[in-house]
């Protein structure tokens, strides 16, 4: 971290060692998300000189109960959808890439999550060449499908013929699948 309040007056050639403490008396440093405890930095010198400042209180910012009871629960939930695709690859020197154009699509109700990442897939216009014959695997990441959603489908809406396709996946508790795609 920074302390530019430290900067102005404290000059050190070489800084050896530095630490940030609670104050004696004051509640100690924790885990919580509660971040009131006052702290001091000790920093350390070369010439065995130990300088102690008292940083400021950083608290976070209150939201008002009003506020935060009028926010519909579904959009505080920032749980991610987790998708591992396999692919079967039948020859040698296959290619394959994912557009971002690709959703999962609530079969009830026709919501879409949107691709917000990918790994081990290139993404369209760029390929990714399948190493070897056997199985490849990628994982999608995806935004939060609606509560209420039990049954959905992995579809890749492209401008051409080919686009990955795969219906019904029921939904579980966890939010992770791994889907056979090929």
């Amino acid at each position: 971290m920074v302390y530019p309040e430290l900067s102005a007056d404290i000059k050190v050639n070489k800084l050896i060692d530095f630490r940030l403490v609670a104050l004696p008396g004051v509640s100690e440093i924790c885990r919580s998300t509660k971040r009131t405890e006052k702290h001091i930095l000790v920093l350390t010198t070369t010439a065995s000189k130990t300088i102690t400042r008292e940083l400021p209180v950083r608290t976070r910012p209150a939201v008002e109960s009003e506020i935060l009871s009028s926010i519909d629960p579904e959009a505080l939930d920032d749980s991610h959808v987790y998708v591992h695709c396999h692919v079967g690859n039948l020859q040698e020197g296959m290619l394959i890439r994912i557009w971002r154009t690709t959703f999962l699509i609530d079969r009830s109700q026709g919501l879409k999550s949107g691709l917000i990442h990918a790994e081990n897939i290139s993404f369209a216009p760029e390929w990714t060449m399948i190493p070897g014959k056997g199985m490849y695997t990628f994982l999608l990441i995806f935004s939060a499908l609606a509560k209420s959603c039990s049954v959905f489908d992995l579809v890749e809406e492209i401008p051409q013929p080919g686009g990955f396709l795969v219906k019904n996946i029921r939904r579980n508790e966890t939010d992770i699948y791994h889907v056979d795609i090929l």
